[in-house]
């Protein structure tokens, strides 16, 4: 299998002198193509901050990031733009949505950016939308969806356009239990059927039992990594 990501000694620091913290210290790294794997930890251990570092939203504070087979810290911000936008599909735990367009305005909005012309990329985003399971909501808006609903459009939105790797930051904070559980089997089964490469952080029991690679972060350091 392809390595999708490649840490070596990725450290980020805020702050400086007294007021210096240090959110990553040193991690390695490796996540392959096809994989489905979480992130554990506490609030304020590193995860926000290192898919952050992946996703090309922050920069380290030193050592080396690879996505794609890309080296993140020499992309030029064109470059780097580029890479987000045609590699890297994001899910936020707050959704994210433009609230003024539909659940497919916004599902496409990756698609528009990229150029793909009109009928083909409706018909893309429609497929996707009945992949996970809003056939017949395409022309709500995202105050008429439910918060698990929203949440699978911006699932939508983020495997659209195929890319090389899904970054999720407690994608099922904000829903309850039991459409969270729907959610990651929905996310499971984008895994498993179409090769898409999840990589998303939590700190919900349930969802750390279905990752098939499951790390703990505690205080910047990865110190524990189990395939399940």
């Amino acid at each position: 299998m392809a390595n999708i990501v490649s840490l070596q000694k990725v450290t980020k620091n805020y702050g400086q002198g007294e007021v210096l913290t240090q959110a990553l210290r040193g991690i390695d790294l490796i996540v392959e193509a096809g994989e489905f794997t979480a992130m554990a930890g506490p609030s304020g251990s590193g995860k926000s901050t290192l898919l952050n570092i992946i996703g090309g939203l922050d920069r380290p504070t030193s050592g080396r990031v690879e996505v794609d087979g890309r080296e993140i810290n020499t992309l030029s911000k064109t470059e780097l733009s580029l890479l987000r936008r045609e590699r890297i599909g994001f899910i936020f735990q707050s959704y994210n949505l433009i609230p003024v367009l539909t659940a497919l305005e916004n599902a496409e909005y990756v698609l528009m950016l990229q150029g793909i012309p009109t009928a083909e990329r409706r018909e893309r985003v429609r497929e996707v939308l009945k992949e996970v399971g809003l056939e017949g909501l395409e022309n709500r808006y995202p105050r008429q969806l439910s918060g698990g609903q929203q949440q699978r459009v911006a699932i939508a939105r983020a495997i659209v356009s195929a890319p090389a790797l899904v970054l999720a930051d407690e994608p099922t904070a904000n829903v309850d239990s039991e459409t969270g559980r729907a959610l990651l089997d929905l996310m499971r089964n984008l895994n498993e059927e179409k090769g898409v490469t999840f990589f998303f952080s939590t700190h919900e029991e349930a969802v750390m039992k279905r990752a098939r690679r499951l790390l703990q972060i505690r205080d910047g350091v990865i110190f524990n990594d189990q395939a399940h």
